[in-house]
């Protein structure tokens, strides 16, 4: 895959860099990301992929732009108020790497859509704000044998990890699944929504831009991921800490009864 003269100048910090250089451009170049919600998360993830020179985004949310948005979801502006965030996110991408395509689904993800949303990604990033959305996106990778990279955040806190159970640990055991970190959604109700408890903006810009940097490294297989690991971030005493996690047996997906079947 040849790159243009303008390509290899706008990529040039990567082409040096050791464990990149030109054949990891052209896996990014070649790469297709699913990314599912342009909202906070989204909006630097989005923008930190299209820098980098992924070859194709997905953008999926059925969302439109309003204005209590703009204060964290940098990938929009004043003008693009009531228009579809995937439309937005689309024209950003266009004026910041032209060399981009983006496919633009201004659709909600379900358990009926999810399979064709996610279909012919490399890896799928779960930008969403809903536990709900968590479950069935995580389910649908892990069935079709894609990475994921999920992140939530809330007020002041956020987290993200990598989920890759389709394949098995160093011990032999899979790898656990989203299920297997949070075997059950909590009720609704108990958490508050992001309208009703307040997000500080500043703080997705540093957890989406995070979760570009754990697909940009699976894309070119550099580098250790958070696979089995949850990475937390408190922003209001700059801490970051790793919280280690293991396959349940008892999960659905991969555990002793589903093998069984």
């Amino acid at each position: 895959m040849d790159f243009s003269p303008e390509e290899i100048e706008r990529y040039a910090r990567h082409i040096v860099l050791a464990d990149v250089g030109g054949p990891g451009q052209q896996k990014l170049k070649r790469a297709r990301v699913a990314v599912i919600g342009v909202g906070g998360l989204g909006s630097p993830a989005i923008q930190y992929l299209a820098a980098a020179g992924v070859g194709t985004l997905r953008l999926v949310d059925a969302d439109t732009v309003s204005l209590s948005n703009l204060q964290r979801q940098v990938i929009h502006d004043t003008a693009a108020l009531d228009r579809p965030k995937v439309e937005s996110a689309r024209d950003a991408v266009a004026r910041l790497n032209p060399n981009v395509a983006v496919e633009a689904m201004p659709v909600r993800l379900t358990h009926e859509n999810a399979a064709n949303l996610i279909a012919g990604a490399d890896i799928v990033l779960d930008c969403t704000d809903s536990f709900a959305a968590r479950y069935v996106i995580s389910d649908e990778c892990f069935h079709a044998k894609v990475p994921l990279v999920s992140a939530a955040v809330g007020q002041f806190d956020g987290s993200i990890t990598t989920l890759k159970p389709y394949e098995t640990a160093p011990d032999g055991t899979p790898n656990p699944t989203w299920r297997c970190l949070f075997p059950e959604p909590p009720p609704d109700g108990l958490l508050p929504t992001c309208a009703q408890a307040g997000i500080l903006g500043a703080l997705v810009g540093v957890v989406g831009a995070m979760q570009a940097l754990e697909a940009i490294k699976e894309l070119l297989g550099i580098g250790e991921g958070l696979v089995g690991r949850l990475l937390l971030y408190d922003a209001r005493s700059a801490r970051f800490e790793t919280v280690a996690y293991r396959w349940n047996p008892d999960n659905p997906l991969t555990g002793r009864a589903a093998a069984a079947e």
